[in-house]
């Protein structure tokens, strides 16, 4: 499971002209969920992310993390993060995990960042055509892959 983390002042969804969602201060989270992805990716990167230290203190340090700062997250499933492009031009997405597991991964993740202690998390729209607007904040971005923190 892969997450590409943005800290934003705001992002938002919205599919077919339609606002699905937006927040103000937080992180934008793209979430791509392998093949061989299991619950517990999901509850490590979840933890991982809700604690990661990208928020500036008082000294403008980065020293607080999305649950001290009170701040909200966006989820988007983006199965595009599992490309493979070592061979030709056009990548392959053989490696992302099927629409209905990862749908159901996606979903975890969004309850186990909840369960972390994050209070407003808002989600894209699985498996559709998203317009996803951010203003990242820094800028910071920070990819995590969850094969990594399990070793």
């Amino acid at each position: 499971m892969k997450a590409v983390i943005q800290r934003v002042s705001r992002a938002s969804v919205t599919v077919e002209g339609e606002l699905i969602s937006s927040i103000k201060d937080g992180l934008l989270i793209l979430l791509g969920v392998a093949d061989g992805d299991t619950r517990r990716d999901a509850e490590v990167l979840a933890d991982k992310t809700a604690n990661l230290r990208i928020f500036s203190d008082s000294e403008d340090k980065m020293n607080l993390s999305l649950l001290t700062t009170g701040g909200s997250a966006l989820v988007v499933s983006q199965f595009t993060l599992c490309a493979n492009c070592s061979h030709g031009r056009r990548p392959d997405f053989f490696a992302a995990a099927k629409p209905d597991v990862a749908n159901e991964l996606y979903e975890y993740f969004c309850e186990r960042i909840k369960v972390a202690g994050v209070e407003d998390v808002q989600k894209g729209v699985f498996g559709a055509d998203m317009k996803v607007e951010l203003l990242n904040s820094g800028p910071v971005t920070i990819i995590i892959d969850s094969g990594d923190l399990k070793k």
